[in-house]
């Protein structure tokens, strides 16, 4: 079990633990925007990815048994060339070659010493393999080009904020893109396929709906004990496969499917977590009332869990990284744009409220 809960936020990053009874540490960059933390389990080191609008992303590392943190380099892409493909006439505006925002951070195989995949605005995926000294850019994905029909999905910039290494096999390499589906690698990150054939874009026109290459996959995750087992949420709902991506299936929840985060059991392939909200127009809880959507069964039924939560009415929202499981599958943290964070320790049965009043939650992570 995580006895660590890593809390990246607007304003900071804050480190709670098990043995102080969950009691919020003195932030660390405080005031400073957190998007996104990690652990490497392999070794220890914590990254913390900054975004500091006029002076940039900014990466930050801390080696295990050291009390001070280190800046080490950022994914920089390659010099721009002067002139670059005309988008097609009803595609956005092609992406330009400089990093906006390191969105998602996941560590490479047990067999990969060193290795980082870093998820970025505007849609490059970056590789390093020691440990953040330098960065490369993913060129069979960037030049692939069905990547200039991506575009924005809340932001003006394609990006990706999901990373799985098939923990069978670290060549194999999946990641979602906000908006550009979902992509997977088989020889570490040399050649590349969409697979989002099953999920659906009702945003766009009928005859693009079922495009694999424009799909709005908000978060995805997978199952560490059995990697066929993949879940993602979708702007157009949930959906989930169980053929490693290769078919995706439409799941419905009863009070929303629409909403940012999900977490996947690490053992119980049918067991995910959902935070349902309105879609679209509010992007509030519904009716007010705050739950946490569970399934044990891969989406035939859902338990609606809110006991500690907040009563109506509420209006926090949880981001795509807002939500976290450890690897037990007991132990749930969740943060909310309006400062909130919680626990759970029974999988989401009963929940804990930790703080009222931290900055907007970016990520929460156990570590």
């Amino acid at each position: 079990m995580r006895d660590r809960l890593l809390v990246a936020t607007r304003k900071g990053l804050f480190t709670l633990s098990a043995q102080s009874g969950w009691s919020l540490s003195p932030p660390e960059f405080v005031g400073e925007p957190v998007s996104m933390v990690l652990t490497d389990p392999r070794d220890g080191t914590l990254y913390a990815a900054l975004n500091l609008g006029h002076f940039g992303v900014k990466l930050w590392r801390r080696r295990a048994g050291e009390a001070d943190w280190s800046e080490c380099a950022v994914p920089v892409y390659p010099l721009q060339p002067e002139s670059l493909p005309e988008a097609e006439p009803g595609n956005p505006p092609v992406a330009p070659w400089s990093l906006q925002q390191l969105w998602s951070l996941e560590a490479g195989g047990a067999d990969q010493p060193g290795r980082l995949w870093a998820g970025t605005i505007p849609g490059g995926l970056f590789c390093s393999d020691d440990g953040g000294d330098s960065w490369s850019l993913n060129r069979p994905l960037w030049d692939r080009p069905e990547r200039l029909g991506w575009f924005g999905g809340g932001y003006d910039y394609p990006g990706i904020h999901s990373v799985c290494v098939d923990p069978r096999d670290s060549r194999h390499v999946t990641v979602a893109v906000s908006c550009g589906g979902v992509w997977q690698s088989r020889d570490d990150g040399a050649s590349w396929t969409c697979t989002s054939t099953g999920m659906h874009a009702n945003y766009m026109p009928p005859e693009r709906r079922d495009d694999p290459n424009i799909q709005d996959p908000h978060r995805l995750a997978q199952c560490v004990g059995q990697p066929d087992a993949l879940w993602v949420q979708h702007h157009n709902g949930i959906f989930r496969s169980s053929d490693g991506g290769a078919l995706w299936q439409d799941v419905v929840a009863p009070t929303s499917s629409f909403g940012f985060a999900v977490a996947v059991h690490p053992h119980e392939p049918d067991t995910a977590w959902f935070v349902p909200a309105v879609k679209d127009e509010c992007r509030i809880p519904v009716g007010g009332r705050f739950i946490v959507h569970r399934t044990r069964d891969g989406g035939q039924s859902f338990d609606a869990l809110d006991a500690g939560l907040p009563p109506p009415p509420v209006y926090d929202l949880v981001y795509r990284h807002g939500l976290a499981v450890d690897d037990t599958g007991q132990r749930l943290a969740m943060g909310s744009t309006t400062g909130g964070l919680w626990l759970s320790e029974n999988g989401g049965d009963q929940w804990q409220c930790l703080s009222t009043h931290l900055p907007p939650v970016y990520a929460v992570r156990f570590g």
